[in-house]
């Protein structure tokens, strides 16, 4: 708070032309746009809500009100469905009819001497998200008088996961507290609800599970499900469901059930009747996201059960009610050869034997959100069996809030891979939409990086994130570039010479986070427990092998990697012809994913002509210098930011360029014992000892 008077004050001493922001207004900023007289002479809307959330921002763009009109005059904005006489009129219900609930019309028309800019679609829904879509046109400068636009999302369920506990800590949570304040609630609303949910429907997400997946069997007690009520009803006018993590323990654990067998007829009545109870309160309930027999979580397995049991018991209760589960096939074992194995292995033989109302929730890459990892083999593979990927937004693997790291592009990576289940062609986004299997459900899902600080996401740049991810799973055909241009020009400034430089900063941030921390399909080399900063000689007696470095680089006097080939856990032949071929060939894997497939010796020629150890030194390095060169980048736009987030940015780039050279040294100074190679000498040289590094422990308490 001090740090906001004392900007206020330099403000109003300096007359500042740019004044102090904190960033809690994200991309709904609605900077003042010149000549609004001439866009719009009034409106005419049937829809109040929709119509009053477009006035407050075009207020903050123009200093007026639009006059809702009785007369037509030129230039009016018309925002309704096919239900309003005056949009049948204009005859666009042939035009909506395809678009479903969800999908709207922005168009310019005229007729009989009169213009309309006219924001149509077949429910309120579609009104809501055309409106917001409007409202980014004026923002980006993109708005004419010759506009015709339809659009439809690509998924059903656009979703955010958060990760929040009931005490209001967040797992990989990197902002503060939840926003979900919990010992205040149902008394006292939180006016950040509806700040939440006007943010997310501007960039079309239309779902949010309240609780973290580790869920605790009281979010099901009925003091907590009032709560909940009470959350439902603030973000209901935004379209935007409330679902909730659940324990599969809950039965046993709330109802005084002897277990929670789902073959136990008194188990199916007890979640039967909570579900019941559910929909009394919350009408609208979107359904249940599931994590049962995962890293010491209960499940049907420990019955003697199966995934299947499990989801179909669940699902079965909220049916009748039109609710969803989501079962997270985010599932390993101890005893298995390669944990990128275990989700194919476990779910591929149950494909088809869920119910209609179950889809399969997975992870992007195999293993667990990586830096870099390549798509999981489950995609493409089950047919019958709706499937949804998981994106993490929040930066559990990419330095927290403390990077930048804009992940568009990552998962932009997932979505456009091939599968080829079908042919080539097949990517990840068509095998989940339901354009190559005819899945009943479509969706999508994204852990939140959302918390109580006043930027909401820990970073400004953070934001980004928040916003790509609503705009990829609305339409995944956006590029990165696209993404990252809209959000900067509602941001920050539409002046060419932040945007420009600012752009190319954020759409090449990401990979130089792999640089500088995993290269080269490298992974899982996080310090214990909190996943910050590198730990590759990570050795806690009594762990699980397959939380730890070791057993991900296995790094000796050969190479380094893991071999995944048919020599070793054959985990390529999870994948389809070509790709399983391609991956097993050390000569055609993709570099970039390399040491993820292969165990490779140290002198092993790679395509530059460098050796590996050479390579990996060099990538290593220009990842630091590429977060150096962001810093000279950001110094040079101070005269375009206000003055807080500039300094705010500023100071997360310092702690990114020192932590990159940390993780620079930890890792090729481990690596080196191994390699018994120089490190190249036209490179920056290690400013730190191994045995210093070694000595490195933060005090970070999170849990995956």
């Amino acid at each position: 708070m001090k740090k906001i008077i004392l900007s206020y004050i330099l403000f109003f001493v300096c007359f500042s032309v740019i004044k102090a922001e904190d960033g809690h207004q994200l991309w709904l900023r609605f900077d003042k746009i010149q000549n609004t007289e001439n866009f719009f002479s009034g409106i005419i809307s049937s829809n109040e809500f929709v119509a009053n959330e477009f006035q407050q921002s075009w207020k903050k763009m123009s200093g007026f009100n639009l006059h809702k009109k009785n007369k037509l005059s030129d230039n009016v904005l018309v925002i309704g469905t096919i239900k309003d006489r005056l949009i049948k009129s204009l005859g666009l219900e042939k035009a909506l009819k395809p678009l479903g609930k969800e999908g709207y019309l922005i168009k310019t028309i005229r007729k009989k001497n009169q213009n309309y800019t006219v924001v149509a679609g077949n429910s309120a829904a579609g009104e809501l998200y055309g409106m917001y879509h409007l409202l980014r046109l004026l923002q980006t400068n993109e708005f004419s008088y010759n506009l015709n636009i339809s659009e439809l999302p690509t998924y059903a369920h656009r979703l955010l996961n958060h990760w929040d506990n009931l005490d209001r800590t967040v797992e990989r949570g990197y902002a503060g507290y939840s926003i979900w304040k919990w010992d205040e609630l149902p008394a006292t609303v939180s006016p950040l609800y509806q700040e939440y949910a006007r943010a997310n429907a501007s960039i079309g997400i239309n779902g949010t599970v309240l609780n973290n997946v580790n869920a605790s069997p009281l979010i099901l007690t009925k003091e907590y499900l009032e709560k909940v009520r009470v959350i439902a009803a603030e973000l209901r006018p935004f379209n935007l469901k409330v679902y909730l993590s659940i324990n599969f323990s809950s039965p046993k654990e709330l109802g005084g059930l002897a277990d929670s067998d789902p073959l136990n007829p008194d188990v199916q009545k007890w979640w039967k009747e909570k579900a019941k109870d559910i929909y009394n309160l919350i009408p609208d309930f979107g359904g249940f996201l599931v994590k049962a027999n995962s890293e010491g979580l209960p499940g049907p397995m420990d019955y003697g059960r199966t995934h299947v049991d499990g989801a179909n018991m669940i699902a079965d209760a909220v049916k009748p009610y039109g609710g969803i589960v989501m079962w997270r096939a985010f599932v390993y074992d101890p005893d298995g050869d390669d944990r990128a194995k275990q989700a194919y292995r476990e779910f591929k033989p149950f494909d088809g034997k869920f119910r209609d109302n179950v889809i399969i929730q997975l992870k992007n890459g195999p293993v667990d959100f990586q830096p870099r990892e390549p798509f999981s083999p489950l995609f493409g593979a089950m047919e019958k069996t709706p499937i949804m990927a998981e994106l993490q937004i929040t930066q559990e693997y990419l330095g927290f809030s403390n990077h930048i790291a804009y992940l568009a592009p990552m998962w932009k990576e997932c979505l456009d891979s091939d599968t080829y289940a079908k042919g080539a062609g097949s990517t990840v986004a068509k095998t989940t939409d339901g354009s190559i299997f005819p899945q009943k459900i479509t969706a999508i899902a994204g852990v939140a990086n959302i918390g109580e600080d006043r930027n909401w996401c820990g970073n400004h740049f953070a934001q980004a994130n928040w916003y790509a991810y609503g705009r990829l799973a609305w339409d995944y055909n956006l590029t990165s570039e696209e993404i990252a241009e809209e959000w900067i020009k509602m941001t920050f400034t539409k002046e060419e010479n932040f945007l420009k430089p600012v752009k190319e900063l954020l759409l090449s941030s990401r990979e130089s986070v792999v640089k500088y921390m995993m290269p080269m399909g490298l992974h899982h080399l996080f310090a214990w427990g909190h996943h910050y900063g590198p730990e590759p000689w990570c050795d806690v007696p009594g762990a699980r092998p397959d939380w730890l470095p070791k057993y991900y680089h296995n790094a000796n006097e050969v190479g380094l990697g893991f071999d995944r080939t048919t020599e070793g856990s054959n985990a390529v032949s999870q994948y389809n012809s070509p790709l399983k071929e391609q991956f097993n060939d050390i000569k055609t894997c993709p570099e970039n994913l390399l040491l993820w497939f292969h165990h490779v010796p140290w002198n092993y020629k790679m395509k530059s002509g460098k050796s590996m150890w050479d390579e990996l030194c060099y990538t290593y390095d220009s990842g630091v210098q590429e977060v150096r060169k962001y810093q000279k980048v950001w110094d040079k736009m101070e005269k375009y930011v206000d003055k807080e987030r500039f300094k705010h940015i500023q100071s997360r780039l310092k702690i990114q360029s020192k932590d990159a050279v940390w993780w620079k040294d930890a890792c090729l100074l481990y690596f080196q014992q191994f390699s018994q190679m120089p490190i190249p000498y036209d490179i920056e040289r290690p400013i730190w000892d191994l045995e210093e590094l070694m000595q490195i422990k933060l005090d970070m308490k999170h849990h995956n």
